[in-house]
Parts: C-alpha cells; structure tokens; sequence
C-alpha cells in the first residue's frame, strides 16, 4: 500500500513537469522591436516630424515573419528586431501592416540573418478556437521598466466584437493580466498556444489588458498573403435600433417570439425597408440587443458574423416584415466609400501652388486639427467626416496651412483650414480636377471661393502665381512642389 501511494504521489509531482516538457520554450520565439517613427506634419505635409523612437514586442511565425502591432512599426523609417537573451539588433522590413486592426508582419532584411536567426527561434503555434473565459494565461514582452523579457499571469475576463482603430471592428479579448507600454505585439499564451496578441491597456484601471485573438490574426494572414490588405467584409448599412423596448414593438406588432434589431434607415440600394427587423443572419438568431451566441455561450455582435458568411458580395438575412418572414441578401464590402478615408500607413498628399498649400482631406485630418473650429465655421470637413462620396472621384481640398510668405498674399488672410468650394465659379470636385482647371485655364485671373465661413475670396493674377512658385519652394525649402499623384497631372 505504501508503495502505491508512493508512485502515485510520484506521479503527481512529475505530470506537470512531464507535460511542461512537451510544451514550446514561448521565451526562445519572443523579441523585441525597436522603431523609429516619423509623424507627419500636416500643416507642412512635405516634411515629417522629428524622428522618435519607439519600443514594442514580437514573436516569430511561420514563413521566416515576424508578428507585431501595427502601432509599433507604423511610419517608420528603420525597424530593428532584437532576438532573446542577445544584445544584437537585426534590421527588419515591414512586409504588411493593418492599422485598423493593429496588425503588422516584419522580415529580417538579410538572408544570413534570417537563416541563423530562425534555425533557434522557431515559430508559435496560433490557437485553433477561442480562449475559455476564466482560462489562464501567460503574457510574454518587453515592457517598460527592464531589459530582459517580462511573463505576466492573469485569466481571461471578457471576450466581445468591439471597435479597434479607424472604424474597424473585431472580436477583442480583455484579460486581468498586467500589460503595460512595450508589451505591445507580444504574444499570449494558454497552454503553450497563442491565444492573442497584446495590443491595448487601460491606463486608468489596474490589470485590465485587450488582445487581438488568434481567429483575427488568421484572417489577418490569411488577407495579406497575397502581398495586399483589403480588410474583412461589413454591412455598412445605418441606422438599427434595439428592440428591447415594449412600446416600440407593440407598435410594431411583435410577439415575444421575435427578436432581432429594428432597421430604421432609408436606402435605396438596400433591399431592407424601413422598420424591418433583422431576426436572423444565416442560421444564428439575433437578439433584441443585436448579439448572437458562439463558442460556449459567448454572445456577442451580430456583425461578427457577417464576414464568416458573407459569399460574393452579400450576406444572408431573414428579417420579419408586417409579420411575414423575408430572407434577404445584404451587400456587403470590405470598406466604405468614404468622403474621407483613412491615410493607412501613409504620409498626406499635398501640392503647392503659389503661396498655398493645398491637400486632399482625409480622416487623419479631422483628428489633427481643432473639429470644433471647423464645425463653428461650417467647414465640410467637420459637417461631412462621415458621408460617402457624392460622385465618383470626389475629394475634399483643404488649405492646410497659412500662406507661405510672399508680397502676393497682401491684405488677405486665411481663417482656419478652409475648404476650396471652387475656382472661377467652377465647383472643384477634387485636388486632381482643381489643378486641371488651373493648368489649362486661359483667364488672367484665378478666383479661388472656399465653404468656411468669414474666409474672404482670394484672387491671385494666374501668370503672377504661377511664375512666383518656384521662388516660394525655395525660400521655404520645399524641394518638391507636390506628391507624385499631382506632379504626374501638372507636368502634363
């Protein structure tokens, strides 16, 4: 009996070690990052901002890549990545980037480096299914306050279909476990298996973490292993509303039966009618809060379903319509026309013209310059940051700066970050089609019209303007006039 108890008392001490043993050393596949990052300058959008470095954590995955958030590479000049338990820096290329997702891929640049450096640090293995809430798991980093790689404990808390960045949206994971500046891009592991990729901390709350899960990093892979990231599929379809409240669906003559979210938009190239009720994407019933069940009960967003079952362009709905059930085929796309889309991983274009600065008005303007000055003064680019584009083509120009000095620009001033309305009466549909205008205008003089309020109309004689271009670039040290996609129009 004595020896029974004796091996299994043996056995329980060395499984654990045994099973251990089975597991991938994580601390041998984990590095860090060191970047420097280049902001740009939108009021002189032909320079970048001083050079600011920036450290992060990555770890290797199949294909010789390395895996890191896209925060961490973004805008950078030079990327070097620092193996485990070494002191040596290896220059890396950014291979993909996703910032709305916050997802990016670097390359060691040179091939020795990339054969001695993966033949010891092999790849992680991503996680097939979803972490189990109240699992444990461990994240590896280099976060601030130290040298050598931090592993932190905690469980996983929540998991919902939440906003990232740049109105891009994906499941999210929030974990109890420490996760400060550096850990970002670093992987979290639950049972030797990466179950996400550290993105976001809470600096006001204690131990409360966000990771990218596994099943966001696989369609990360998965879009841009053609060399191009065109981002997941969505309905862009607005506005729904809950119907959780008693009146409004006595009103609409709902029986407690039926659930799913009131659409009250109107839209013509939808086929959803105002008050419909979405019940039901593909098979998976909607509740009146607009979330379905996955993985072990996990309720989240409808919309996380949308890219798992949208096929050529659309997605399969069933909505109830004055108590009749309707299957319906949505469109979806993988992003919207937007009047002002998002720079990406790019610089702002700009083209000077005289002593003006003029750029095509994107997203990342708004959130550079002062929204509320804009909307007091009736700038579109305030009043219109979330429509579509009227017209094929069309464009927003923003003087972006005051005038660039010269004698010309006497007695008149620029307001705010006016928005070019037109020129000589002519509506400027974009930056191209304003410089076409202005190329292969015939009149002496050019009236330049803007939508902000209290922005006085600027006259300029053309040849003056033109013939005085050159002299500002080089008084201001400007040594190109424009981005190639203007240059390309004006040298025509």
């Amino acid at each position: 009996m004595r020896l029974l108890l004796a091996c299994v008392l043996l056995l329980l001490t060395v499984s654990p070690a045994l099973a251990d043993a089975d597991r991938p050393d994580v601390r041998r596949s984990v590095v860090k990052i060191f970047a420097t990052y280049r902001a740009p300058d939108f009021e002189a959008p032909w320079r970048r901002h001083s050079p600011e470095e920036f450290t992060g954590s990555g770890f290797v995955i199949d294909g010789e890549l390395i895996l890191t958030n896209a925060h961490v590479v973004e805008l950078s000049s030079q990327i070097f990545v620092q193996p485990p338990q070494s002191a040596d820096r290896l220059r890396a290329d950014l291979v993909a980037i996703a910032r709305g997702i916050d997802l990016a891929i670097v390359r060691l640049s040179r091939e020795s480096d990339r054969t001695a450096f993966h033949a010891a640090h092999p790849p992680l293995e991503l996680e097939d299914r979803l972490p189990r809430i109240g699992g444990t798991v461990q994240a590896y980093g280099y976060p601030m306050g130290g040298e050598q790689l931090s592993i932190t404990e905690g469980i996983v808390s929540r998991i919902e279909y939440a906003e990232y960045y740049f109105n891009t949206y994906g499941l999210r994971v929030q974990v109890d476990a420490a996760l400060n500046p550096g850990n970002s891009g670093g992987p979290v592991v639950m049972d030797g298996r990466v179950i996400g990729v550290t993105f976001s901390g809470i600096n006001q709350a204690q131990n409360i973490g966000y990771l990218i899960p596994a099943e966001e990093v696989r369609a990360f892979l998965d879009d841009v292993a053609d060399g191009v990231y065109d981002g997941r599929e969505r309905l862009h379809a607005r506005p729904f509303q809950t119907a959780e409240n008693d009146a409004v669906r006595d009103w609409l003559g709902l029986g407690s039966d039926r659930t799913g979210l009131i659409y009250t938009g109107e839209d013509e190239r939808l086929p959803l009618e105002r008050w419909d009720l979405v019940a039901r994407v593909g098979e998976h019933d909607i509740d009146n809060a607009g979330l379905v069940t996955i993985d072990d009960g996990v309720r989240v967003s409808w919309a996380y379903k949308i890219p798992q079952l949208a096929r050529d362009g659309v997605v399969p709905v069933t909505v109830i319509r004055a108590g009749e059930e309707v299957g319906l085929e949505l469109p979806v796309s993988n992003r919207r026309d937007s009047l002002m889309p998002y720079l990406g991983n790019d610089y702002p274009e700009y083209f000077v013209l005289g002593p003006m600065v003029f750029s095509p008005v994107r997203m990342d303007h708004l959130s550079n310059y002062h929204a509320g000055f804009l909307a007091a003064l009736g700038s579109p680019i305030a009043l219109r940051a979330d429509e579509e584009r009227a017209f094929e083509g069309e464009e927003l120009v923003v003087v972006a700066s005051g005038f660039l000095p010269h004698p010309m620009t006497k007695g008149y001033e620029i307001t705010y970050r006016p928005t070019v309305k037109s020129v000589n009466g002519e509506k400027v549909r974009s930056l191209t089609h304003m410089l076409e205008m202005i190329r292969d205008s015939d009149d002496r003089f050019l009236a330049f019209e803007f939508f902000d309020k209290g922005q006085e109309v600027i006259v300029f004689d053309r040849e003056e303007l033109l013939e005085a271009t050159d002299e500002i670039l080089e008084d201001n040290s400007i040594r190109r006039q424009g981005s190639d996609r203007f240059m390309s129009v004006w040298d025509r």
